[in-house]
């Protein structure tokens, strides 16, 4: 068994961190309203929305090409604002042995932290990082906040 990996980001938003958490929980077939440059469709394919367990079925563009990816929901904390979900199927999975994306909102007073966390296992030593992947949830961070920020 290969190392897991770990890329972190951390943005800024001045939008609600309390509405943001629920998009990503409750509401993610929303993003697609809210950043449709990069997500065109979100469906749930099994389970309820905001349930451990459900399985989630994403349709987004990656480096102007359309990719597909099939999520479960693994994990939810409320407390620390997180939402932790699990690839299963898709583009990544060609890279990727496993590959974990969570997304944490911190909120201090009126400023609020939102840390994309990425664990992953490489199919093999030859896959170069994908950074891209990243800046492109932190695409999406802002374009939900652009969208709630405009629609306040």
């Amino acid at each position: 068994m290969g190392l897991i990996e770990k890329l972190v980001s951390e943005t800024n938003i001045k939008s609600d961190g309390d509405v943001f958490h629920e998009i990503f929980r409750d509401r993610p077939h929303h993003i697609s309203d809210m950043s449709p440059d990069i997500v065109q469709n979100v469906d749930l394919h099994l389970g309820e929305w905001g349930t451990v367990g459900s399985v989630i079925f994403w349709n987004y563009t990656h480096e102007g090409k359309e990719k597909v990816a099939k999520q479960i929901i693994e994990g939810i904390d409320e407390e620390k604002k997180s939402v932790t979900f699990k690839v299963i199927e898709g583009d990544l999975m060609e890279f990727y042995k496993t590959f974990k994306a969570t997304v944490h909102v911190d909120t201090v007073g009126e400023d609020n932290l939102v840390t994309w966390t990425f664990e992953y296992e490489k199919v093999s030593e030859d896959v170069t990082e994908q950074h891209t992947v990243m800046d492109l949830c932190v695409k999406m961070t802002k374009d939900i906040e652009s969208h709630h920020l405009t629609n306040a």
